[in-house]
């Protein structure tokens, strides 16, 4: 069973500067797909414990459930998700801390309104006019990434 984590940047977006901003390294750098130009994926189980997809889309509609079970709802236009497939096995020791490290690298050279959501159910952060919130702080906690992507 995996867990699925997506990062979703407002805006019409170079989808492969996004994914160069994903990866660790040079030698984990996403490519795009054979039979899709416009899907950047690559497979990091073993050194991050997730498999990573970048793609774009048009008349984006999300939703998640917020704090305190409120909906959270958004519209962008345009878009770039960003999706962690992380094995459920790697996700304490691999997949989490190494994904945090991702967004946190993205929020930090990207400015756009984002949103991060667990498994299309859970809102765990936004970015809305440049100001970054953390929601379920139960999570965070639990997983003890506190760090940089909030400070």
């Amino acid at each position: 069973m995996a867990v699925e984590f997506r990062l979703t940047l407002a805006g019409d977006l170079p989808l492969e500067q996004v994914a160069d901003l994903v990866a660790a390294d040079t030698a984990e750098r996403l490519r795009p797909s054979g039979t899709n130009p416009q899907l950047f994926s690559a497979r990091l189980y073993e050194t991050r414990g997730y498999a990573l997809s970048v793609y774009s889309g048009n008349q984006g509609y999300f939703d998640a459930e917020g704090d305190n079970g409120s909906r959270w709802e958004w519209e962008p236009e345009t878009y770039v998700d960003i999706d962690f497939s992380l094995r459920a096995d790697d996700v304490v020791d691999k997949g989490i801390p190494n994904m945090m490290k991702a967004v946190a690298r993205v929020l930090a050279a990207r400015q756009e309104d984002a949103a991060l959501v667990q498994n299309g159910n859970w809102l765990l952060l936004t970015r809305v006019g440049g100001r970054l919130r953390r929601h379920r702080p139960t999570w965070w906690s639990h997983y003890g990434v506190d760090g940089p992507i909030t400070q």
